[in-house]
């Protein structure tokens, strides 16, 4: 069967010349029911189906020569053609791919301005961390849902402490009753849209993280009476753990938040955990104060307060309060190939810690910290040792990893 997959944009309006004939001499005409019921009249069967596998039952099981599917917007942005396109050519069908002007190309064309440098996502049928999209300071365009519609994003945001972000929602568009409406997160989060919108979120300057190498001065934190890694220890424990743009982190035993704001300055998004009410505190106002919106507080004792989080790429445990091997357990349930980096000080934890991860098979490197800082004494400069810290990473082996992907 020859099968053409049609972009029809947001209203089917702006149809390519190739789709217009595809659809006119199509024997089987597929999509959504404001799409198939708005064609001019034809003698092909038509049928109301949007789900990729429902379609390729329904092709499947036709005897028609030619077929159309017609898929809302552009068939490469967020579109059902893409988990439709591998059935369909393992079904053997001869498929051809129209593209049709995206709702972004035409919201963007409305506000009459550029979007190449947007952030592009959805939040249909998947789930979207709004917050740590908006960690670089780039406008992001959203495909809202029937769960996370305007409202609900515009009140994920004012909770984050993001409500003055500006919001540019689009309602219709392409249709005689399209609107356009832009305000404030906080202001939005008390509206109703109509179901078929999209919007722009748009991060206020005063809002977006201050971003540098790691290893910010201890004097960018607020501390109170609460142990605080210092700074040359944290920009060692990012180093070693080795911490990617996408990466999720958890920060077990926060303390003040100061390795948790390190990670959220360059990670996807960052769970930090503590018990202490007053860390806590300071954990909330050092994410205030650094803008560290894509930092998620979890209040609890671990190893409980882990379960439910989402699956950790890296780990830092900065304390443990005598829970350790808990901690580490669950840490490696959550992700068998997750890079652990423990901050001790006493040798009981170093010795804990190694012993936990050799008995595990991970490959271990212990890391010892010894900084001294200048004092003025007099008219004498001297210096002043702080503790030394021991960081310890462990990992599974290389081989284990690489046996796993061929697996």
């Amino acid at each position: 069967m020859r099968v053409t997959l049609v972009g029809m944009g947001c209203t089917g309006g702006n149809l390519l010349p190739e789709a217009k004939e595809a659809i006119a001499h199509a024997e089987l005409i597929i999509g959504a029911g404001r799409f198939v019921y708005g064609l001019p009249p034809t003698s092909a069967e038509a049928i109301v189906a949007i789900r990729a596998q429902e379609v390729a039952t329904i092709l499947r099981h036709s005897h028609a020569k030619r077929a159309v599917v017609l898929l809302s917007g552009d068939v490469g942005f967020f579109s059902g053609a893409t988990g439709l396109l591998p059935l369909l050519k393992e079904d053997g069908h001869l498929v051809r791919v129209l593209p049709g002007v995206s709702s972004v190309q035409l919201f963007a064309a409305r506000l009459g301005r550029p979007w190449q440098k947007w952030i592009l996502a959805s939040a249909h049928g998947r789930e979207c961390d709004v917050v740590g999209l908006l960690r670089n300071g780039r406008p992001v365009f959203m495909l809202t849902s029937g769960t996370q519609t305007v409202r609900a994003i515009c009140g994920e945001l004012t909770d984050a402490g993001l409500g003055t972000c500006r919001i540019t929602v689009a309602e219709n568009l392409g249709y005689a009753d399209e609107r356009m409406t832009e305000s404030t997160a906080e202001t939005m989060a008390t509206s109703d849209f109509d179901s078929l919108n999209v919007m722009l979120i748009e991060m206020p300057h005063e809002l977006l993280a201050r971003r540098r190498t790691p290893g910010l001065p201890d004097e960018a934190f607020i501390r109170g009476d609460v142990p605080m890694t210092k700074q040359e220890v944290r920009a060692c424990a990012l180093a070693k753990l080795g911490v990617t743009p996408h990466a999720v982190c958890w920060d077990v035993g926060a303390g003040t938040g100061s390795v948790s704001v390190e990670l959220a300055l360059v990670a996807q998004e960052v769970w930090a955990v503590e018990r202490d009410p007053k860390a806590l505190g300071l954990v909330r106002e050092n994410r205030k104060r650094l803008r560290t919106w894509n930092l998620h507080i979890v209040e609890g004792m671990a190893p409980d307060a882990l379960d439910g989080l989402p699956r950790p790429d890296m780990v830092f445990v900065g304390g443990s309060s005598g829970e350790l091997e808990g901690i580490l357990s669950a840490t490696v349930d959550a992700n068998p190939n997750v890079r652990i980096c423990v901050s001790a000080i006493a040798l009981q934890t170093l010795e804990r810690a190694v012993s936990w991860m050799d008995a595990r098979g991970l490959d271990v490197e212990v890391t010892q910290i010894a900084v001294s800082r200048t004092y003025k004494a007099d008219e004498l400069r001297l210096l002043k040792a702080n503790n030394p810290v021991f960081l310890i990473v462990g990992q599974r082996a290389v081989e284990a990893r690489a046996g796993d992907a061929d697996a």
